[in-house]
């Protein structure tokens, strides 16, 4: 099963429009379901309503959300108008962001993450169900007593599907334990996925009593493409770079090759050398975690890096991109990923068909200045 990210340009009611647009055409060519994520500047929950009122078959999904960013309340009472909205095609992909993120962002405490995300997962359970009755909790991180003043229509999805994003091993316990799925981040390798993730999930459905197979595990494959593969691969190599700075993704760029890795890509980022940044990425880190080709050759590469996920989500690597070639590069994958060729393309929604999406720097390389949200909305 395949998902898009859905990035795309345009302001007022015409960004609206445009990401309708790229949903359409995702859902006439063949995706299963199209995800977009939110930052400090933009919410999730408002681009799902559109992208699920402008479809009828694929799932709509956060990818992904942050889940210290609204109450339990409020979530499930938003989940609920997505879940009527689309006809029950809504999927709720939750994560906390980085602990710097949890406190300077969002105003709570980044201890813990683990165990806050496992136990809002709980309450929002509860409140999924409130048409049974009233809910009643407390816990380390939620109080919630709430008795329904009126009559509450039961949701269209029985169970609401939750994906937690995990990186490290206790958040990937956590998905084992008590989520529909884990999401997956981009820069998951399948070494990665053997070492560590398949491990810790396993581990945390024993745990709870669970089958592993029971939990969807979501790939993020970042695509880059271009008419020029060796752009493409430095637009790659620039978005993996971007990833550097965070103490939480340590443990992968070891798997990598070793924390030198991360460390030249740091001392470059320091020197604002964006050319030895860039350089600093090895050519089979850049293939293990992603794909950066020819449009031609995208659907191969894509189906290769399928192998071992239940959903493979695509995304344009859209660091230092302008929403304007954000959503060029998304077109690109839209009309040559899937295997076999969509049933469709973006220039049969008004779009601008799909092509190797250009860069904003004269050199080739990506400029400065992040306009749009990462592939995986932020962790």
């Amino acid at each position: 099963m395949y998902g898009l990210t859905v990035f795309n340009s345009g302001r007022g009611p015409e960004r609206f429009r445009r990401g309708a647009a790229i949903a359409v055409a995702a859902e006439r060519a063949g995706f299963d379901a199209v995800w977009t994520g939110e930052l400090y500047n933009r919410s999730a929950t408002i681009p799902m309503a559109n992208l699920a009122a402008a479809t009828e078959r694929v799932r709509i999904g956060s990818n992904i959300a942050y889940g210290v960013g609204r109450s339990p309340l409020v979530w499930a009472a938003e989940a609920r108008d997505l879940d009527e909205l689309s006809g029950g095609r809504i999927i709720l992909g939750l994560g906390n962001g980085t602990p710097t993120m949890m406190r300077n962002w969002h105003s709570v405490s980044g201890e813990s993450p683990a165990a806050r995300m496992e136990e809002l997962v709980e309450v929002l359970r509860k409140l999924w169900r409130l048409h049974e009755g009233p809910v009643d909790h407390d816990g380390l991180f939620y109080t919630v007593h709430l008795r329904p003043t009126a009559e509450t229509p039961p949701p269209i999805q029985e169970r609401l599907p939750i994906w937690t994003a995990g990186v490290n091993p206790k958040m990937i316990r956590v998905a084992g334990k008590v989520s529909d799925g884990l999401v997956g981040h981009p820069m998951f390798t399948p070494d990665y996925l053997d070492a560590v993730v398949r491990p810790e999930l396993a581990a945390g459905a024993s745990a709870a009593g669970r089958d592993p197979s029971e939990i969807t595990l979501m790939g993020i494959l970042m695509c880059a493409v271009d008419d020029d593969e060796d752009q493409a691969r430095r637009r790659l190599a620039y978005a993996i770079a971007q990833y550097a700075p965070s103490k939480v993704y340590a443990r992968i760029f070891a798997a990598l090759g070793g924390p030198e890795v991360q460390q030249r890509i740091l001392d470059a980022i320091r020197e604002r050398d964006e050319a030895a940044m860039i350089a600093a990425v090895p050519d089979p880190v850049i293939d293990a975690i992603g794909v950066a080709c020819t449009p031609a050759d995208l659907a191969k590469r894509v189906e290769a890096h399928a192998v071992g996920y239940d959903h493979l989500n695509l995304a344009a690597p859209v660091w230092g991109l302008s929403p304007e070639e954000a959503e060029a590069a998304t077109l690109a994958i839209l009309d040559n990923a899937l295997p076999g060729g969509g049933a469709a393309t973006s220039s049969d929604e008004g779009l601008p068909p799909g092509g190797g999406a250009a860069t904003s720097g004269g050199d080739g390389l990506p400029a400065g200045g992040n306009t749009a949200t990462g592939p995986d909305g932020g962790r």
